[in-house]
């Protein structure tokens, strides 16, 4: 069915209210869901409401809390969610980082006891849009094997990052998952009973696997093999070890309401670039940008994702009627 962004926003926070979470934060989590299905990125949009809800209503996520940061240094803000969501913690973040950035040249953003980041390049799409290049890391809960390996010890662990275009135009933003396909498309596969490509996860016996239940059940593919296996410990022992986290193999799943808060971490760090590349600064990331689209073909990434929100500002979004009814049935 389609519906307005407006409409689509009520809809979730109306939703995510019935199951126990304060108007603020279920505004703030309905934001973030929308900016995602409007990017096209529907496995961090509206099939996460079902699991928001029933996580919210039992408590494995507190929808009442509110995130309680401190700025432990002149550069760093360290922000504890409570267990709450992670959307009104990273809206708290872009409350005191940019100016810290600013300030400082550089500035760190340490959040704990966290849950489900969402569409990270949405974030530091928001930092990028003041001017400012930002990196940001989460952990997840295991889905993905050290490299040798079949136990579940990395979650998908994704990497954004957001630079100004200076004259270019919208910012550049970058956001991959260290498998080589989102945990939220495996999951999408599951509630429409469809098969996924054989190389995308393993079954739990450490076999490549056709059935995305058994894909649920085992370890995701990393990106580029061992590379990828080598980076997603990375952003762990940044995502959690840094911030105090949980990390990703004692964190329970961000698909269900079974078991204790997830208690994940995610790390922000914002970039000054007139502090680093001088008065100049802005002009020379144009250079680079216009050179790369110069060439017929190429693409600089987020562009798509920000031209399909602007499209569904006018025309809405379209929403599968397996995901409205699930909404729906929430009662």
């Amino acid at each position: 069915m389609k519906i307005s962004l407006t409409d689509a926003h009520t809809l979730v926070c109306d939703t995510l209210m019935r199951c126990k979470v304060s108007r603020t934060n279920a505004s703030s989590v309905a934001t973030a869901l929308v900016a995602a299905e409007a990017s096209g990125q529907g496995g961090h949009g509206f099939r996460r409401v079902p699991a928001y809800s029933a996580q919210a209503r039992v408590g494995k996520v507190d929808g009442m809390t509110s995130p309680v940061m401190e700025k432990t240094a002149p550069g760093v803000m360290r922000i504890d969610a409570q267990h709450g969501f992670a959307y009104p913690a990273l809206d708290l973040m872009m409350d005191h980082l940019p100016d810290m950035a600013r300030s400082q040249g550089v500035a760190i953003a340490s959040i704990h006891r966290s849950h489900h980041a969402g569409v990270m390049g949405l974030t530091v799409e928001r930092l990028a849009a003041q001017g400012l290049a930002a990196m940001m890391f989460a952990n997840a809960p295991a889905a993905m094997a050290a490299w040798g390996g079949k136990r579940p010890m990395f979650g998908t662990n994704p990497i954004a990052f957001g630079v100004p275009a200076g004259g270019a135009g919208d910012p550049i933003v970058i956001d991959l998952a260290l498998s080589k396909v989102a945990r939220g498309k495996i999951m999408a596969a599951k509630q429409k009973g469809v098969k996924i490509p054989d190389d995308w996860a393993f079954d739990p016996d450490g076999n490549p696997t056709t059935d995305p239940v058994k894909a649920m059940d085992g370890t995701m593919v990393p990106a580029g093999g061992v590379k990828g296996a080598a980076l997603a410990m990375m952003v762990e022992f940044l995502a959690a070890g840094l911030t105090g986290a949980q990390f990703g193999h004692q964190s329970s799943s961000l698909f269900d309401d079974k078991g204790a808060p997830p208690a994940l971490g995610q790390f922000i760090i914002a970039i000054d670039p007139q502090a680093t590349g001088g008065a100049g600064a802005m002009g020379h990331l144009a250079q680079l940008a216009n050179e790369i689209a110069s060439e017929d073909g190429v693409r600089l990434p987020g562009r798509r994702g920000k031209q399909a929100r602007q499209i569904a500002e006018t025309d809405g979004l379209e929403i599968e009627d397996d995901v409205m009814s699930a909404i729906d049935a929430i009662k």
